[in-house]
């Protein structure tokens, strides 16, 4: 049985419809040095680990997320750290979380730990030459530390027996490019993880049933071989392999948000003459770009998690717990707005010039987002019973 993040699921269980969905396992997010001792009088790292004891659970996940200038993409990067401060990194927070995780306490807890979200990806997809690159980008990978610190946060992880290491490579759209999967492979090579994880916190679904080979060329494909994560995954994996990775490396997929069901999803391919309007009219994507990552309008709940579901990988898993927000699309007093979250931007180099597709009236990044919920709720694929 995996842990259930008491947190979270009573978030889920007070809307309506909620209790449908709020005993699924979701991972732990630890995204700035406070969470490990608990932010605001949330749970901490420990105290999960606890509660994971008290359920008598077999599994717990978290999603580790703190890097030095971390999230250089986004128009407004939320990084607690800035991008020289490898050496805080290490010591104020890979170093304790290590120390938590080594406890033989939680020695017979099975640790699953989901590293860095996007940071590899990044040093490929947005920085120069490439036009959606940024400065913040190109400093990271100017001075290493984004590699730097993964290193080490692995050479710490790593020897904890009951801790499994599964290393970020964001998605089919920016990874499964052919300008950018073999570069990957390249800067993953020599790492020791268990594996892999794609998709975290993302929208990409797990098929597109109704597209074929064909949708590459379209404007939707942007010349990308891959059109959903299953496929994409899989022949990230047999690259790993055929590069030296063992064949036992497994993948995860997140599908806490990746569902797009309800009434808009085709049921059919279109036989539309034009090759756009034809992918367009049957892709379940409905987002306007597959770069739009913001409380996303018109997404459901994806696969509910479970192991070994399809060949190389490991699990389907829920680590963007369903209802937190992803930022606020307005002006805040606390961490101020980001515009990809503002469903009235028209959108930049990174997302082809289009609208984001945010759902209005977001609060801040983590909190609790009840209509984005509740629409999850409506448009879950496979559907709620």
């Amino acid at each position: 049985m995996a842990y259930v993040n008491p947190e979270w699921s009573a978030r889920a269980a007070a809307e309506p419809g909620g209790d449908r969905v709020s005993g699924q396992a979701t991972a732990v997010w630890l995204e700035n040095i406070a969470s490990i001792e608990g932010l605001n009088g949330a749970m901490g790292l420990r105290a999960h680990l606890d509660a994971a004891l008290a359920q008598r659970a077999g599994l717990v996940q978290f999603v580790l997320n703190n890097l030095p200038g971390r999230d250089c993409e986004q128009l407004v990067p939320e990084a607690e750290l800035g991008p020289a401060e490898l050496a805080r990194y290490r010591a104020e927070y890979v170093d304790p979380i290590a120390a938590i995780l080594a406890d033989p306490k939680y020695a017979g807890l099975r640790i699953v730990t989901m590293l860095e979200v996007k940071a590899l990806p990044n040093l490929l997809v947005n920085t120069t030459p490439q036009p959606t690159a940024t400065f913040g980008c190109d400093v990271v990978r100017a001075n290493g530390s984004y590699v730097l610190g993964i290193r080490y946060l692995l050479s710490k992880l790593g020897p904890i027996p009951n801790v499994y290491t599964y290393l970020d490579v964001a998605s089919h759209a920016w990874s499964g490019r052919d300008d950018t999967m073999n570069p990957l492979v390249q800067l993953v090579s020599g790492l020791d993880v268990d594996g892999f994880v794609t998709n975290v916190g993302n929208y990409s679904p797990l098929r597109e049933p109704f597209l074929t080979a064909e949708a590459r060329d379209s404007r939707w494909g942007e010349g990308n071989p891959y059109q959903a994560e299953l496929p994409f995954a899989q022949a990230l994996r047999t690259r790993l392999i055929e590069a030296g990775f063992s064949p036992r490396i497994g993948m995860l997929i997140d599908t806490s948000r990746n569902g797009w069901g309800g009434p808009n999803r085709p049921a059919a391919p279109s036989a539309a003459p034009d090759l756009n309007t034809r992918v367009d009219e049957s892709r379940v994507d409905r987002r306007a770009h597959k770069n739009n990552w913001c409380n996303q309008a018109g997404a459901g709940l994806g696969e509910r998690p479970r192991a070994n579901p399809a060949r190389g990988i490991d699990a389907y898993v829920w680590a963007r717990p369903p209802g937190l927000s992803d930022a606020n699309g307005t002006p805040s007093p606390i961490r101020g707005f980001n515009r990809m979250c503002d469903p009235t931007y028209g959108g930049g180099t990174a997302n082809g010039f289009n609208p984001t597709g945010a759902l209005p009236g977001s609060p801040d990044r983590g909190e609790w987002f009840s209509a984005h919920f509740q629409q999850l709720l409506a448009n879950a694929y496979p559907p709620l019973t």
